[in-house]
């Protein structure tokens, strides 16, 4: 009885501190919560890439608390019509893309409409037998080409200061492990692209068993004709083991959902 009278009051103190705070006062305490996300995620992929999911969904929750905005989490991208999508600020694709035809058509409108979308490794996942081009140009154009094996961490470089979603991150850091996916062509060749991050040069040769000696490899970029960030971390479970990257995954996400039809809900 105690500790909910003294949860009262401090709600109660709060509640009154906020309502004497004169306008220029720094901090923005949302009333409601601020906009809405759909997570994604798809439970027939291999191992890694799910046990990723899991603890992705527990990072957005975590980002979540107070609920400062609405989380919806589904395993059935399916059942998901264009105008369902619509109530959404952002979908978050973890490890999978809708493969129905009436499920690409909803994710095609949903973005060609002024939706927001991060996705993250193997959500981005195409090769030649994906039978979706309007999903390779969204991306940037690249196809699967290889990667390193077994997952391992990578020095980073940052390669704008003058983006939100990286102008707090150091000019270099180390990954959490990850297996990183190289595409053909370099996203990087898109003049409508902005590449964020990338691995560094001073990693090749990267790998044991698959080794990549050579080449461009964006792993965080933007394809500017949509709101959209893509993010190639995301196998395995230890992806948000290391605080810069949880930083650059938060960064991103706050980004993004900025960017939303609705107006930016972190200015409201």
């Amino acid at each position: 009885m105690k500790r909910t009278i003294g949860l009262l009051t401090l709600c109660f103190m709060a509640l009154f501190a906020m309502a004497q705070t004169p306008e220029n006062y720094p901090a923005n305490y949302a009333k409601e919560p601020r906009f809405k996300a759909l997570i994604y995620y798809s439970e027939h992929v291999e191992e890694a890439h799910l046990q990723f999911a899991h603890q992705a969904v527990e990072f957005f929750k975590k980002l979540n608390y107070g609920d400062g905005f609405y989380l919806d989490v589904t395993t059935d991208f399916s059942s998901y019509t264009s105008q369902e999508l619509e109530k959404y600020d952002v979908l978050i694709m973890l490890n999978d893309s809708p493969h129905s035809e009436q499920s690409r058509e909803a994710f095609e409108h949903y973005m060609e409409n002024g939706g927001c979308w991060m996705g993250f490794h193997a959500a981005a996942y195409n090769d030649k037998s994906t039978g979706w081009p309007w999903f390779v140009q969204f991306l940037g154009g690249g196809v699967f080409l290889c990667n390193n094996w077994p997952p391992q961490s990578a020095l980073l470089e940052t390669e704008t200061d003058q983006h939100d979603v990286t102008r707090s991150l150091p000019k270099e850091f180390v990954s959490a492990p990850s297996e990183f996916y190289q595409w053909s062509p370099s996203p990087r060749l898109n003049p409508d692209v902005q590449v964020l991050v990338s691995i560094s040069q001073k990693n090749y040769p990267i790998g044991i068993k698959d080794v990549v000696n050579f080449g461009d490899f964006p792993i965080v970029w933007t394809n500017t004709r949509y709101n959209m960030i893509y993010l190639n971390m995301g196998h395995g479970d230890e992806t948000f083991i290391d605080g810069t990257q949880n930083l650059l995954l938060t960064n991103a996400f706050r980004w993004v959902v900025s960017l939303s039809k609705n107006g930016n809900p972190f200015l409201k």
